[in-house]
């Protein structure tokens, strides 16, 4: 299996695309299909790149990442020490990020550490079709059951 690309990184680009890289190569020795590698190549990049982009206003910072594989399950932690999640008339971004990232995860849930800054947890299903059967739609059982997450909190 490929190294595990948990650890801390400096909050620069550069870092970032070595991160999103290794948990890339992490979840193809895991046996991720194809088309689970694009979404978790996306999820990660976004991530990542909210880490790089929002985190740190002006000062240096720190990208930390957590991942493992459970089973048939990624889960990846993308974490920093930063300011939280605080609107910004400022923004670079067009604010879509999240919103990728939910698409593209089997589940994710954004909370305020404790300490300071934020943390993307994403699970990702290694399996094949995932959770469903071809003519299920991913995640529509699931969200159907499911009670109304909170506000920083999308499971599908």
């Amino acid at each position: 299996m490929s190294a595990n690309p948990s650890g801390s990184y400096p909050a620069t680009a550069k870092a970032a695309r070595a991160a999103r890289h290794a948990l890339v190569d992490f979840a193809a020795a895991a046996g991720a299909s194809d088309e689970k590698l694009e979404a978790i190549h996306l999820a990660a990049c976004e991530a990542l790149t909210n880490v790089v982009v929002h985190a740190y206003r002006e000062v240096a910072g720190s990208i930390h990442v957590n991942a493992a594989v459970i089973e048939d399950e990624l889960w990846v932690i993308v974490a920093d020490d930063g300011s939280g999640m605080q609107p910004r008339r400022d923004s670079p971004g067009l604010g879509y990020g999240l919103k990728l990232i939910a698409d593209a995860a089997d589940e994710v849930t954004i909370v305020a550490r404790a300490s300071a800054g934020t943390e993307v947890r994403m699970r990702f299903d290694l399996r094949d079709g995932g959770r469903f059967g071809d003519d299920q739609v991913r995640g529509s059982v699931a969200s159907a059951t499911a009670p109304a997450p909170s506000p920083f909190s999308t499971t599908r």
